[in-house]
């Protein structure tokens, strides 16, 4: 069920309960920036989401009010779990819905990383 429209923070959601080590994740990778872990509903071979630590509800919100040092440390985390799963070279999609049009889910910014095969078209022509 997508979020129905970009409200304040709310702590209770699932990746700040993941984030406070309150739910499990399959991790694939921690620094002080993000965390990311692989999706419990994958719809890729290779399908992980990257979460920031802080508390931002989307991308407005974090370029908006994040750090100098969360953003870059957010996107380097990025980088890095694309290399550490090996997408380089075939490729790979990173998404982030944001808001009830887009199907965002949990209100925390999160991009979605997908690799392992072809994935084609960005949305149906």
């Amino acid at each position: 069920m997508a979020v129905s429209g970009i409200g304040p923070y709310d702590p209770q959601n699932v990746f700040a309960r993941i984030l406070r080590g309150e739910l499990p994740c399959n991790k694939v990778y921690e620094d002080e920036y993000a965390l990311a872990f692989h999706d419990i509903a994958p719809k890729a071979p290779v399908h992980v989401l990257i979460i920031p630590k802080g508390a931002y509800v989307s991308f407005a919100d974090f370029s908006r009010n994040a750090s100098e040092a969360e953003i870059a440390g957010f996107t380097r985390a990025v980088g890095t779990v694309s290399r550490q799963l090996d997408l380089e070279a075939r490729g790979y999609r990173l998404l982030s819905n944001v808001g009830e049009e887009a199907g965002q889910e949990v209100p925390h910014f999160h991009v979605h990383l997908f690799g392992g095969r072809a994935l084609g078209a960005l949305l149906p022509g």
